[in-house]
């Protein structure tokens, strides 16, 4: 048995009572464990089951490549968040789209990190957390765009150019994308609500050129709506 620390960022319930738990843990990426038992009447844990929450996991070791079970899991932050609507959207449309973008991912703990201020950004009513967290993602994984003095994100290259390459890169939106990658503290830049549908959408946009088998998460209309 050993223990460890990550995010849940979904699960599925499994038969009755278990479910399955899709995590990114601090010590080996993303991992799927078993949880048996968690849907009985007794059992009140199945309250911590809330997509991006910080757990610590008591983990059976599998034989061969069997799925792993959890004996016991104990929650590591308590924050109030989830009873916020906005932040709430937002949490659930960011663990949509972690649970594919990092299914592959092993130990990365610039991720793990990243994941851990981006919650702590939302807890302080950051709204617009998601969208810089997003770029984080993508600085991390070595494919943001490279500075330069073009005025025009091109998605596909990843460069900017002189000349207009794709209808939702305009000048606008992609000096936020440059003023996001080149600063030192990117919570901190504020998305004008006028441009803001338009920079998530660019952001979508650009993961399609750069992140294989991408899909748009499920929860995008949902996070559109509550930020009209």
């Amino acid at each position: 048995m050993n223990s460890q620390t990550g995010f849940l960022l979904s699960f599925i319930k499994y038969g009755e009572n278990d479910a399955v738990l899709y995590c990114f843990t601090e010590d080996e990426g993303f991992q799927t464990y078993f949880l048996k038992g968690v849907y009985t009447k007794r059992n009140k844990k199945k309250a911590l089951l809330l997509p991006l929450n910080q757990l610590n996991f008591s983990v059976n070791i599998a034989r061969g490549n069997g799925i792993q079970s959890v004996s016991k899991f104990e929650l590591i932050k308590n924050n109030d968040i989830y009873t916020d609507i906005k932040a709430n959207t937002v949490i659930f449309f960011i663990s949509d789209f972690l649970n594919q973008v990092l299914r592959n991912e092993n130990k990365n703990p610039a991720i793990f990190f990243c994941i851990d201020e981006f919650m702590d950004e939302l807890t302080q009513r950051n709204y617009q957390s998601h969208l810089i967290f997003l770029i984080k993602i993508l600085k991390i994984q070595g494919v943001a765009p490279l500075i330069d003095e073009g005025k025009y994100l091109d998605p596909e290259t990843g460069t900017f150019s002189f000349t207009s390459m794709h209808q939702l890169f305009t000048e606008d939106v992609s000096l936020i994308w440059k003023s996001i990658i080149s600063s030192e503290n990117p919570y901190q830049i504020k998305v004008h609500s006028s441009l803001r549908k338009d920079f998530l959408d660019s952001l979508l946009v650009y993961y399609h050129y750069h992140i294989t088998d991408f899909k748009t998460p499920n929860s995008l209309e949902i996070i559109q709506q509550i930020f009209e």
